[in-house]
């Protein structure tokens, strides 16, 4: 079992940019696939950026071009650098594992952190 732990949230102006990362203990992010997810108010939780254990990426067409997922194997750690940021990227970033090959729905990842919160001024 992993436990995950999100970081690097808070406020910045449109424009700006922020680096979320997502700690793992218990076991290491190199057994996971590992994705971004967020959740807006009022709105369902939605698919951000996934990695999988051989480093192969998916993004969200709302932020390909933005953002960018990585991982770094011997900190056990999944970054999200987000460039551009937008007034509507404002929600609570999720981080999560999954022991799928590779999957962008949240049903298939057993492991979530805490989340973080990203706000986003216009």
């Amino acid at each position: 079992q992993v436990q995950l732990v999100e970081s690097g949230g808070g406020l910045v102006q449109a424009g700006g940019s922020l680096r979320l990362s997502c700690a793992a203990s218990g076991r290491t992010v190199s057994s996971y696939l590992m994705g971004w997810f967020r959740q807006a108010p009022g709105k369902e939780r939605e698919f951000v950026a996934a990695i999988s254990r051989i480093g192969g990426t998916r993004d969200a067409d709302s932020v390909k071009g933005r953002f960018t997922i990585s991982r770094d194997n011997a900190k056990s750690t999944v970054d999200l650098q987000m460039n551009s940021l937008k007034p509507e990227d404002t929600a609570v970033y999720y981080c999560a594992a999954s022991t799928y090959y590779l999957s962008l729905t949240q049903d298939s990842y057993q492991y979530w952190g805490r989340g973080t919160q990203v706000t986003v001024s216009s």
